[in-house]
């Protein structure tokens, strides 16, 4: 991790912008979520914010836009290929994981939404489960936009306030010391993302329901 962020310094603002924004539009519609978590990406790209070379309020907007418009798109793949896309190799080989997000998205509708934003695994299927259930668009976009700007904006400002106190701390301790202390906030927070990724919340509990009571999502 030291070494990427030593890289990462040198690495050219628009490149960073460019490389989060394909990740994050990623996540959701091509399920680039089931490889890389999104936030991963987000936090990297506040911390090369907090060096100067990239605007952090244009790395929040486009963090926030990009990951509105991939969930979008992957709403529309499980409206218009939901079926096929559950039986695709990818998906059968997370058949449990699957099977429990769906549980979720019933038991809390169009909120499922904004919650499943926190766990890496839910923001990749949740959209494309959203629009596979009937749930309606509009129902979908309101809880989609603030979930991505909640989330997109604090993680964001999670990288950036990470980078700000390795500036702060490198006058004080050296670029070593400073280096190792961004490097523990960082992988804190990336680690407690990925630990969650297996386990969403409140999807444990769901799996006792009886879901067959359920309306479908949002009809």
């Amino acid at each position: 991790m030291t070494s990427l962020l030593q890289q990462l310094v040198h690495v050219p603002g628009p490149v960073v912008l460019a490389i989060v924004a394909v990740l994050m539009f990623g996540e959701a519609a091509v399920f680039l979520g089931f490889v890389l978590p999104g936030e991963t990406a987000v936090l990297l790209g506040g911390f090369v914010a907090s060096t100067g070379r990239l605007s952090v309020v244009l790395l929040a907007v486009v963090v926030v836009f990009c990951a509105v418009a991939g969930d979008t798109v992957g709403y529309e793949v499980g409206k218009r290929f939901g079926p096929g896309m559950l039986r695709s190799r990818m998906f059968r080989r997370h058949g449990d994981r699957v099977a429990r997000a769906r549980v979720f998205l019933d038991g809390r509708g169009g909120s499922a939404v904004f919650i499943g934003r926190g766990t890496a695994f839910l923001r990749a299927v949740t959209p494309g489960l959203a629009g596979l259930s009937g749930m309606r668009y509009r129902r979908f976009l309101a809880w989609n936009l603030l979930g991505g700007l909640v989330w997109g904006v604090g993680c964001v400002v999670a990288g950036y306030l990470a980078g700000s106190s390795y500036e702060k701390v490198a006058h004080y301790i050296g670029e070593a010391g400073a280096a190792a202390a961004v490097v523990l906030v960082v992988a804190v927070l990336v680690v407690w993302r990925v630990r969650r990724r297996g386990h969403p919340e409140g999807a444990r509990a769901g799996e006792s329901r009886d879901t067959a009571s359920h309306d479908p999502v949002g009809r």
